[in-house]
């Protein structure tokens, strides 16, 4: 099949949506398909660009904040997009914004089927602007995005079955398909040591709906806490305010350890968590969770945010491994336990190494290669 991704910026650095789409774009050309991509342009002049590279556009006034997301978006040119288009045989979308809007208007004229992925929440948006909490928008951008963009595609992916319920109760009505967005094989590099202080990791981009903070205020009540080191593997916008609270814990004596905040890649994360005690997933706000299924898959257990909009807690074997969102104290509890029964923790690893095997790319791409083929047949 020759299949097209379509997406605002398919080489952003440090951004979940465009790592998958690239992560999944060489798995699937891996599998003997033919894979192009319409997007904008790579910001590195030297780096690989596009297959149909789009200019950059620029939002007034939003485009700091856009920035700080380590994102952008591409204008759309329709000679273009139309030679991209007429080229697949499918059309795949990775975001319901404008660029995708107007390339599935010309797909639907040429006939082409389209599909897509549902990979972020409004409320992903609207936290950078101090509305994520805010239900009205929220339910509002939702339902444009449900009836512009997801209810004229044939078929979507989601990425956990927290998305289908969310989107089944809101009335979208293609074709919906749990299909994970895919980890890439990794061997298990686990490194265990046997020294405090005991190593706790948080993965992602440090941003309000990730909530750093509650893991931070869980060291108020933790017992192990003066024998703890936070690492906070990440950057973006609430970097700053991070660093303050993590000092303000130091300077009151709940901490020993300077809490660590940089910005690792692939290989950096990997042995991070190889060689970590606990991974914390905080975040209120997520489709899958990439980052922490990384860290599981090097044998670091998880403690996970459970909520109404948050789809990673269903990796949690049992509940040991997830607490109340914002719940620092139920947070801090788990973490204590986990500490205090070392043995289970030993035996707990390997069954997160191997339940993440389920969640391969190569089973992903093998799902999506079904979806992409039966959008083609129901032309």
């Amino acid at each position: 099949m020759k299949i097209l991704f379509v997406l605002n910026n398919f080489y952003a650095s440090g951004n979940g949506l465009s790592a998958s789409a690239r992560r999944t774009v060489a798995a699937l050309r891996e599998a003997g398909e033919e894979v192009r991509v319409l997007s904008g342009p790579n910001s590195d002049p030297n780096g690989p660009q596009p297959d149909y590279a789009l200019k950059r556009f620029y939002f007034p006034v939003f485009q700091p904040i856009i920035d700080a997301q380590g994102y952008q978006f591409a204008s759309t040119d329709k000679r273009i997009v139309e030679g991209a288009v007429r080229w697949a045989d499918v059309v795949h979308m990775e975001e319901p914004f404008v660029l995708e809007i107007r390339t599935a208007r010309i797909a639907r004229k040429l006939g082409k089927p389209i599909t897509g992925t549902y990979h972020l929440h409004p409320e992903n948006i609207f936290y950078s602007l101090g509305m994520g909490s805010w239900r009205f928008p929220n339910q509002l951008l939702l339902k444009i995005w449900r009836d512009w963009c997801f209810n004229q595609w044939k078929l979507v992916q989601c990425p956990t079955q927290n998305v289908k319920d969310r989107l089944v109760a809101n009335h979208f009505t293609s074709n919906l398909r749990v299909i994970s967005n895919g980890l890439v094989s990794d061997a298990c590099v686990r490194v265990p040591h046997k020294n405090k202080p005991y190593k706790i990791i948080c993965i992602g981009r440090l941003s309000g709906e990730k909530d750093p903070y509650t893991l931070l205020e869980a060291m108020k009540h933790s017992t192990h806490a003066k024998d703890i080191q936070l690492i906070f593997a990440g950057k973006g916008p609430h970097e700053k305010k991070t660093r303050s609270v993590a000092a303000q814990l130091c300077a009151e004596g709940v901490l020993n350890y300077a809490p660590q905040l940089g910005f690792f890649d692939r290989d950096g994360l990997r042995n991070l968590a190889a060689n970590a005690d606990l991974a914390i997933h905080c975040a209120t706000i997520e489709v899958e969770g990439l980052s922490i299924m990384e860290a599981m898959q090097q044998g670091a257990v998880p403690i996970i945010a459970r909520g109404p909009i948050t789809g990673t807690y269903q990796f949690a074997l049992d509940e040991r491994s997830w607490f109340e969102q914002k719940n620092a104290r139920e947070l801090a509890r788990k973490i204590d336990w986990w500490l205090d029964h070392p043995a289970e923790l030993d035996a707990m690893r390997e069954a997160y190494v191997n339940e993440m095997k389920n969640y391969s790319i190569e089973l992903s791409v093998r799902e999506l290669i079904k979806m992409f083929r039966d959008a083609c047949n129901a032309k």
